[in-house]
């Protein structure tokens, strides 16, 4: 069984998007350097530093686990996300009807049922779970095994935090990867037991 670990971009003050949703810089560095993510007709192209890391990640991913307001915003990345080969869409709606019927998309209704079923889908590869609500929720559950955070040099001043609605101490052990990117600082941490 792969591990679960909560991700996302993030401003240097812990924003993953600013009060209108927008992420305006925070995701530049997918599309300023000259190494492509994947050999694929991709857009992303980060920096050679990036890009190693990067591919590791998205190689070992079977599972992203989202929250319907990303969903939403990003229509579901159009049945294609990024990486993996399923998504499981934390909602207390259904998936939209006709939307995409050959997506691996499934939509739970509660933080258990989405880790129960981003675990059965990724069976031994890596589950991925976007910062924020529903992030948030799965670390306040003990769901979360490492925290991965691609920092950028950026400061918000308010907007939705990477940990949202987190209220009590959660202890991480020192980073276990410090990459330095283009305008992108790659950092994991496992969460302490």
């Amino acid at each position: 069984m792969g591990i679960v670990f909560m991700h996302d971009v993030v401003s240097v003050d812990g924003f993953i998007a600013d009060d209108n949703d927008e992420v305006g810089p925070l995701h530049e560095w997918y599309f300023s350097g000259d190494n492509p993510i994947t050999d694929g007709g991709s857009s992303f192209r980060v920096s050679r530093a990036s890009a190693l890391y990067v591919r590791e990640i998205w190689d070992g991913l079977g599972v992203i686990v989202m929250g319907r307001r990303l969903f939403d915003l990003v229509n579901g990345w159009e049945g294609h996300p990024p990486a993996g080969d399923h998504v499981v869409v934390v909602s207390h709606r259904p998936k939209p009807e006709g939307w995409h019927p050959e997506a691996s998309y499934h939509f739970v209704d509660s933080i258990a049922a989405a880790a129960d079923k981003a675990q059965q889908l990724a069976g031994p590869r890596h589950v991925a779970v976007n910062a924020g609500e529903v992030g948030s929720q799965f670390l306040a559950a003990g769901l979360v095994d490492e925290v991965a955070m691609d920092v950028v040099p950026v400061v918000f001043g308010s907007g939705r935090r990477f940990f949202a609605g987190v209220d009590r101490q959660h202890l991480l052990e020192d980073p276990h990867v410090v990459i330095q990117g283009e305008r992108v600082l790659h950092l994991r941490f496992k969460v302490r037991r």
